[in-house]
């Protein structure tokens, strides 16, 4: 009977969020080892279509780095990377496109529709959902080509709010397109950020494969903007948790509540960070 008594106080505690967040929208960006593990995925699809149930509406937004290595590496094509994103030719966005929408968006959407879950697979593309343009790279004063690496300028939501209004969940692949025709590849955390924006999400959810963000290997969270600068000055935020803070920051600053970076090797992280009092990972807000 204890037993029984625990896993009602564990519902009881989650009742206060429940509340808080129905009918809110909240935006999860899926990658990492959450992605490559049956059982994480497993855990994941769970968590994106109890959401659903609850009132809350996820918009999953997904990476794909590991599966594009491996599909560059057997076509033999190289890769390099400059603050976390992947420098693009025209031979790599071919690559790039047809993983992450042709593939990794469709497996997301069977495993999430699987679960019990009403998913749509599509990408920045559709609908115009993202327009993009080139992403100027310039580090310690050097300019660098990243070839068809894009910055979003703009999110239309018509196609995010009918399909919400439809009860649909959207998993969305970060790729946009340019004004010239071109398709852009965009960091995942990046898109994430900017649709979390557009659609003013009550939380932005960043899955890792860390804790969070570790300073002097210590997790630290409850971060605001100045304190945050001042870890990337001081170097202890470096290389792809950079993108990851900005699009935080960027979120915010379009009307985001909260943004987390959250460990995704922990099963059920998403549910943990929304409904329970601790958490899990770093907070920005």
């Amino acid at each position: 009977m204890e037993r029984q008594i625990e896993k009602v106080n564990h519902i009881l505690e989650a009742l206060p969020y429940i509340t808080k967040y129905y009918g809110k929208t909240v935006v999860i960006k899926y990658g990492g080892a959450a992605m490559v593990k049956e059982e994480l995925k497993a855990s994941f699809a769970r968590d994106i279509v109890l959401l659903k149930f609850l009132g809350i509406h996820p918009v999953v937004v997904h990476g794909g780095g590991p599966e594009i290595n491996g599909f560059l590496k057997a076509l033999n094509i190289q890769s390099e990377f400059i603050r976390g994103n992947r420098v693009t030719t025209p031979e790599t966005m071919d690559v790039v496109e047809m993983v992450l929408t042709g593939r990794v968006n469709k497996q997301i959407v069977s495993l999430i529709n699987e679960k019990g879950g009403k998913a749509v697979g599509i990408s920045g593309k559709d609908g115009k959902i993202a327009l993009a343009e080139k992403l100027p790279m310039i580090v310690d004063g050097e300019e660098f080509d990243m070839g068809q690496v894009g910055k979003v300028v703009h999110i239309d939501t018509e196609l995010l709010d009918s399909l919400k209004k439809d009860n649909f969940i959207p998993v969305i692949s970060p790729i946009a397109y340019s004004k010239e025709g071109l398709s852009m590849n965009i960091n995942a955390d990046t898109m994430a950020g900017a649709i979390a924006g557009a659609l003013k999400a009550e939380k932005l959810i960043l899955l890792t494969d860390t804790e969070g963000i570790l300073v002097q290997g210590k997790l630290v969270t409850g971060l605001d903007r100045a304190k945050v600068e001042e870890y990337i000055q001081s170097g202890e935020i470096t290389g792809g948790m950079i993108p990851k803070v900005e699009c935080c920051l960027s979120a915010i600053d379009q009307g985001v509540a909260r943004t987390h970076i959250i460990d995704g090797r922990v099963p059920h992280s998403v549910l943990i960070e929304v409904f329970t009092d601790t958490g899990v990972g770093s907070l920005i807000e």
